[in-house]
């Protein structure tokens, strides 16, 4: 893709970001492209009919591959999942199944009964509060939109980036989301991702490269990059360099709906605090005969 290209789909995109009735999302350029939005409804691919969302909003996601859909948590919501964490932390509540990760430099030493001692809660199906969120009316009223109906929550997570200790583990590498799923097709899965508090890029925000979703799954491995390397990441070795960087800044309550072929990733934690986001991975199951 040439410069003068890769300019005018920025352009678009940007211009899309920006108005009020789109995505409300805060975008800020780092490097490269998003191409001119020359398409047609006809060819709608990566979204079902549905009167929920407007052309507009269809047509974004078709192009990029994500949709931010401003304060559809409420703050009364958050703050129940904040607490039922804690709760986690200090082992008050031991779902079935839920599986706790900390950073790789936080040394087993150096335990703590809070938010300190956790940077990710998974597969917290079995916790009846937490999976409250993976039932939220305005949640799956926007997942049917990518996903059709007969929704099954098929990856669950909390993630709590811890701030970074100056090995730069904090930083999720670009990566898709389809390298971790053995579930197919991967236009039947969305991943919904909300804010529990103001993100931008001082404390982790995402960062997506818009159009990605219309390419292949790529070969992931651990980050040839300078720092340290948490092994729970692993990212793309080969994606293009000119591809635009949007880095998505949003409040508590926002979420993001984005394709599993769609490159993205996230970086480092430079405040003090904890940065909290609630992820659900909804794939769309058909009723079988017989």
């Amino acid at each position: 893709m040439d410069s003068e290209c890769a300019a005018s789909r920025l352009r678009v995109v940007l211009g899309h970001l920006r108005r009020p009735s789109a995505t409300a999302v805060a975008a800020h350029l780092t490097s490269g492209a998003i191409s001119p939005a020359s398409f047609h409804p006809q060819q709608f691919q990566y979204t079902q009919d549905n009167n929920v969302l407007s052309l507009e909003q269809r047509r974004f996601y078709e192009e990029n591959g994500f949709l931010v859909i401003r304060n559809l948590v409420s703050d009364a919501d958050i703050e129940r999942f904040r607490n039922e964490f804690e709760r986690i932390c200090r082992k008050e509540v031991k779902p079935l199944g839920l599986q706790l990760m900390r950073d790789v430099t936080i040394a087993k030493s150096e335990y703590s009964p809070n938010e300190k001692a956790v940077t990710k809660v998974q597969d917290f199906q079995e916790d009846k509060e937490l999976f409250r969120y993976c039932t939220l009316p305005q949640i799956l009223k926007y997942v049917q939109c990518f996903t059709g109906p007969n929704i099954m929550a098929m990856h669950t997570m909390l993630i709590n980036k811890p701030p970074d200790t100056g090995k730069k583990t904090s930083r999720h590498p670009l990566h898709q989301d389809l390298h971790y799923f053995p579930f197919r097709p991967s236009n039947n899965i969305v991943c919904a991702w909300t804010a529990m508090e103001h993100i931008d890029r001082n404390n982790g925000c995402l960062v997506v490269l818009p159009g990605t979703h219309k390419g292949t799954l790529k070969p992931h491995d651990y980050p040839q990059w300078e720092g340290g390397v948490n092994i729970m990441f692993h990212g793309i070795q080969d994606y293009d360099e000119n591809n635009a960087r949007v880095h998505l800044v949003m409040e508590k309550g926002d979420t993001v709906f984005f394709h599993p072929l769609l490159i993205h990733g996230s970086g480092q934690n430079k405040t003090q605090g904890f940065r909290k986001v609630c992820i659900i991975t909804p794939l769309h199951f058909p009723k079988m005969n017989g």
